[in-house]
């Protein structure tokens, strides 16, 4: 299984979408304090459907909290200051995927932390700033788990 870890994340729809992606991926999820959103928020709620059951959700009060319970595993910073594109990764079970804020992004110490191959980006046209967070979950985790097989998919 792959981890999806969201950063202090501040817009509730944002992580409602992302639950119902980490449900549908199979992914656990992990929101690192302070949130700007309570977790009964009704727009996190809209968005991540009747998902919330089926999403593994756990929030953490720090990064490093979160990571030592993962039992450390091999992190790829998202960032538009990644020096490598997401598709030239090669993802193993357990690796996981870390996302700043929507406004901010990752702070520098935690994008700095981790080796330069372990910063990715996705590829887009020149003078844009980001994707939204969500779609740049679901564009980075489809191809961590297109990697993997589709492990777990279903076939309808």
């Amino acid at each position: 299984m792959l981890h999806i870890i969201l950063f202090q994340p501040e817009i509730p729809p944002n992580a409602g979408n992302v639950i119902r992606l980490a449900a549908n991926c199979g992914f656990s999820l992990h929101l690192i304090k302070p949130l700007g959103f309570a977790l009964e928020d009704k727009q996190l709620k809209r968005a991540g459907l009747d998902y919330h059951e089926y999403a593994r959700l756990q929030v953490h009060e720090s990064l490093e909290e979160c990571l030592a319970l993962l039992g450390h595993p091999r992190v790829y910073a998202c960032t538009t200051k990644g020096t490598r594109y997401h598709h030239e990764v090669a993802y193993r079970e357990g690796d996981a995927l870390l996302f700043g804020r929507e406004t901010a992004g990752l702070p520098p110490a935690v994008r700095d932390a981790l080796p330069p191959e372990q910063r990715i980006k996705i590829p887009m046209r020149p003078d844009n700033r980001s994707l939204n967070l969500s779609n740049a979950v679901a564009v980075i985790a489809y191809e961590a788990w297109r990697q993997l097989g589709f492990a777990g998919a279903q076939d309808f």
